[in-house]
């Protein structure tokens, strides 16, 4: 029996030790199984049947590396995604006048650099991810999953809070260059902590994903700071009795029409207003906070839908702020929109890869506050060389900013190339 053991560990060892060897970049693609992100919380990443590989064996994919044992038990499969952008007259945004009035900037940069590896241990229901970025040197995401049961998996590390659509989409899986101005202010991004949830009524008229989470609620690698936690609940309703997974555009070209509609809740007390990638942040016109100063309560609803080339997807965002502290309240509001459509589909010459997107977009800071709306309006083009794997993404975007002084308005072009490999 500790032979077996040894055996086992000796294995796993060898499987992590030769998925990040210096020589691995220089193996030569070849034809097999195409490796995926998993693309919803409980999906496991496609693998070549257990008679296809031996006890370790290296599976060389589309993207990536995949060490695998013969039964299963134990993979892992290394990838990376690179992210190269060209932007004018900026990149994000601007959410202050002073922004907007900044001059104008002609940049190539390297968006993201993310090192990617997942897998299962001891079990093929043991699930295990890893993220890395190496623009930002930091951490973003390290999990472990345990789906045994559709209707049930428990989730735990550090993860991409399962709240909103578009945040959960990841940044390779995008319709544009980015996201919208919605994001910024109403995402919960990544989080420290424990989430339930699962599959339920699978095939039927009510099937469904439902999740709960606890976290400590003060953003990327950060402890809690008070004894109130962050708490998420979402609820998404597959209409059509088909789950949608977590990415944009119809690239699947999906043969049935495929919907989703989403509600989803929060509430956290924090020294926070927002969160980042970076970890906690301010909106504007908030100041430092203190611990658990500023108690967040915000709800969503959401809808997606995909058909033979066509994908649509929109959400409304509620948030308020009660600042404990200076004994205020602040009402946030805010929407998007977008559809895409590969044109091939309504006219055969077109060829197959290109795909056309619009995106409308809207956030007001403070309700109690008249003409202080940003908006945004995109319209994108893309190419797919390789699905998302492989994308080359145009977009041209006029957005508007207005504060009490007036209103300003700008225009904006990306391109962008992002590849997995």
């Amino acid at each position: 029996m500790k032979r077996n053991t040894a055996t086992k560990a000796a294995r796993l060892l060898l499987v992590v030790l030769l998925s990040i060897a210096p020589h691995v970049d220089a193996v030569q693609e070849q034809d097999g199984e195409k490796a995926q992100e998993p693309q919803s919380p409980t999906q496991p990443v496609r693998r070549a049947p257990d008679d296809e590989v031996p006890p370790i064996s290296p599976i060389h994919g589309k993207t990536g590396l995949t060490f695998e044992t013969s039964d299963g038990r134990y993979s892992t499969h290394v990838w990376f995604r690179g992210q190269f952008r060209y932007y004018y007259p900026f990149n994000l945004a601007p959410t202050t006048r002073a922004g907007f009035l900044e001059p104008a900037q002609s940049t190539f940069a390297v968006q993201r650099a993310r090192l990617k590896v997942d897998g299962n241990v001891y079990r093929r229901w043991l699930k295990v991810y890893f993220e890395y970025d190496w623009v930002g040197t930091r951490l973003l995401d390290l999990r472990v999953t345990l789906a045994k049961y559709d209707w049930l998996a428990l989730r735990v590390g550090q993860f991409k809070v399962l709240y909103n659509r578009e945040r959960l989409d990841s940044s390779g899986r995008q319709q544009f260059v980015e996201r919208s101005i919605v994001t910024r202010p109403f995402t919960l991004d990544r989080q420290p902590g424990i989430t339930v949830g699962g599959h339920l009524f699978k095939e039927r008229r009510a099937d469904a994903w439902y999740f709960f989470g606890i976290f400590n609620g003060n953003g990327r690698g950060a402890a809690n700071d008070d004894s109130s936690m962050m708490w998420v609940a979402r609820y998404e309703w597959h209409f059509l009795k088909r789950p949608l997974p977590y990415a944009q555009s119809d690239v699947e070209f999906h043969q049935e029409p495929t919907g989703t509609l989403a509600f989803a809740a929060a509430r956290n007390n924090s020294p926070f207003t927002r969160f980042s990638s970076g970890g906690g942040g301010q909106l504007e016109g908030f100041e430092p906070g203190q611990p658990g100063q500023y108690g967040i309560r915000q709800f969503l609803e959401e809808l997606a839908f995909k058909y033979r080339g066509f994908s649509v997807q929109q959400e409304f965002h509620w948030k308020d702020v009660e600042d404990t502290v200076n004994e205020t309240t602040t009402e946030l509001r805010g929407m998007y929109a977008q559809a895409g459509y590969f044109l091939h589909g309504l006219v055969p010459s077109i060829p197959k890869p290109l795909e056309v997107a619009f995106r409308y977009a809207w956030v007001d800071p403070d309700v109690a506050i008249e003409g202080d709306n940003s908006t945004e309006l995109t319209f994108a083009v893309n190419w797919f060389f390789d699905g998302h794997n492989n994308k080359l993404t145009f977009d041209y975007g006029y957005l508007t900013f207005e504060d009490r002084i007036g209103r300003l308005t700008e225009q904006r072009f990306r391109a962008q190339w992002d590849i997995s490999f």
